[in-house]
């Protein structure tokens, strides 16, 4: 097979009409995502771990009905799990229908090894998506079809392999701990009495936190490159001439930096204050002076990696920072939180998603505690899944074009909709979408969010900056459900907008910017 790269630009379709056209298609646009190969190879010929991308490789895989071992090989695995779990229990007896029913432990360690492998290469492949497109200025790449279709069958993916390991716990061949490795949490299949011979837990381990880590690893070593090499390059200049010691324009401060472990206390927190008050990347999405509608949304997930796991719960609703609430719209919204106050709020929407049925099986004591959201309750047909459900992205996607979007943290949520909306990535990067995050908002503008010994970063927990600005009662805890956490947000923010104007700070003070603010590509055509 031979792939074309032959460098064309190609006019997208619209956001909207993408999203149409595969609301009409079913789950074959997983198939049809495999015909924009040929423009990502030319573009992306490597991973984010610097490997050659087999793009041969990657079009062999069946995106539509699963790229899991189990899967491809027609095994139940639910149907698998349950009679392990009932074989190898200890009140039950062991009867030739349920052993029949058991994978080999040598088919399980095989099914494990390869699931690992290809979700290991599949994921270093969606970890270069979105720079190889947001990087795209001659629109080279005309979708993002493909890296969401990649997503699509990782999360499934994972599934499997979820359901993988507990079958070995069923069967008495490991435990299973989670562990902070410095980056991630990963779990960490731990050898039971007995049954060290029977499988080699080695090749079958988690490598995640080695692949993260590495990549921040090699990461920090070229940032760490590029400022040894931009210092000496002030040294050399003619600044330096005169200069004693050479010209600072480049000195991060990493190089040469007075002090040390006799540094008071309090120099030590007016240091840590001064680099928290520094203007960064984040500074980008804070909102402007004149930003009036805004539709504020939070996500709640089964995790925390989009190319991993599910949206199961989003709640928006609309706010005027400025002008009045619309006279027209209804007013007594009752939240879950009945002691919330509409107040200028509406326009109100929560949405309830599913699981796949794996996925459901093993439940998610973490996201209930959390959110009380109980993921076995999700796999019936009562709730669909978002990223199965075209016409919920294509009206999520159209209230996100109509005016900026407000969420705390916001790369949490963009990163969600990047591999779970269609059309969203293609119209963010035409300039459609504008972003405004109250977590820098936090961070800049609100004075009690400063570090301390509780809070080495500073505090800028959504609970947080709600408390601070009146939103949120002292006594009470943010609910972590969609709906309600937007809701204080929202009201945080203009609380929050509203003390700033009046004391020139913020968007109104000497850095602050006109206009909406807030993260926006450019258009390059």
């Amino acid at each position: 097979m031979v792939f074309c790269t032959r460098r064309r630009v190609l006019r997208p379709l619209s956001a909207t009409m993408q999203s149409m056209n595969e609301a009409k298609t079913g789950r074959s646009w997983l198939t049809e995502a495999k015909q924009d190969i040929s423009q990502w190879s030319a573009s992306m010929p490597k991973n984010a771990d610097n490997e050659r991308i087999d793009w041969h490789w990657v079009m062999s895989l069946d995106l539509e009905h699963g790229i899991g071992a189990a899967k491809s090989q027609g095994i139940d695995l639910i149907a698998v799990l349950n009679a392990a779990d009932t074989t190898f229990s200890s009140t039950s007896e062991k009867t030739d229908p349920m052993q029949d029913s058991v994978l080999s432990v040598q088919q399980l360690h095989n099914l494990l090894k390869k699931d690992l492998a290809v979700r290991d290469r599949l994921e270093s492949i969606i970890a270069q998506c979105n720079t190889t497109f947001m990087t795209d200025f001659d629109r080279l790449i005309a979708s993002y079809r493909l890296p969401r279709a990649l997503a699509y069958a990782n999360r499934r993916l994972c599934d499997e392999i979820a359901v993988l390991r507990r079958i070995g716990v069923a069967m008495g061949l490991w435990t299973i701990a989670e562990e902070r490795r410095e980056r991630v949490i990963v779990p960490v299949l731990q050898s039971v009495a007995g049954a060290e011979s029977l499988v080699n837990l080695n090749d079958i381990q988690d490598r995640t936190a080695q692949i993260v880590n590495g990549r921040a690893e090699r990461r920090a070593a070229e940032r760490e490159q590029k400022r040894a090499s931009d210092y000496a390059m002030s040294r050399a200049n003619l600044s330096g001439v005169t200069s004693p010691g050479g010209s600072k324009v480049f000195d991060y401060g990493s190089l040469g930096s007075a002090g040390g472990s006799a540094d008071s206390a309090e120099a030590a927190q007016d240091r840590r204050l001064a680099d928290y008050k520094k203007s960064d990347w984040r500074d980008a999405y804070l909102p402007g002076r004149d930003v009036d509608t805004v539709m504020g949304i939070d996500i709640e997930t089964t995790g925390t990696d989009p190319a991993r796991v599910y949206i199961i719960d989003a709640g928006f609703e609309f706010m005027n920072m400025i002008s009045p609430r619309p006279a027209g719209e209804p007013a007594g919204y009752r939240y879950e939180q009945d002691y919330y106050e509409t107040g200028d709020a509406y326009g109100q929407a929560r949405l309830s998603f599913g699981v796949p049925a794996q996925n459901a099986l093993l439940g998610n004591p973490l996201i209930l505690d959390l959110t009380g959201i109980d993921v076995r309750d999700r796999a019936s047909a009562d709730f669909r899944l978002f990223d199965e459900w075209p016409e919920a992205q294509i009206g999520l996607l159209q209230r996100l074009e109509q005016q900026p979007y407000v969420a705390h943290n916001a790369r949490f949520e963009h990163s969600f909709f990047m591999l779970n909306v269609a059309g969203y990535a293609e119209s963010y990067r035409a300039g459609n979408i504008t972003i405004i995050d109250t977590l820098p908002m936090s961070r800049r503008w609100d004075e009690g969010s400063i570090p301390d010994d509780e809070h080495p970063h500073g505090n800028n927990t959504l609970d947080a900056y709600a408390k601070r600005q009146g939103a949120l009662d002292a006594s009470k805890s943010e609910r972590h459900l969609g709906l309600e956490d937007t809701h204080i947000m929202l009201v945080a923010m203009k609380h929050h907008l509203g003390v700033l104007h009046a004391e020139g700070r913020g968007p109104w003070g000497a850095g602050g910017r006109p206009g909406n603010g807030g993260k926006r590509c450019g258009k390059r055509w």
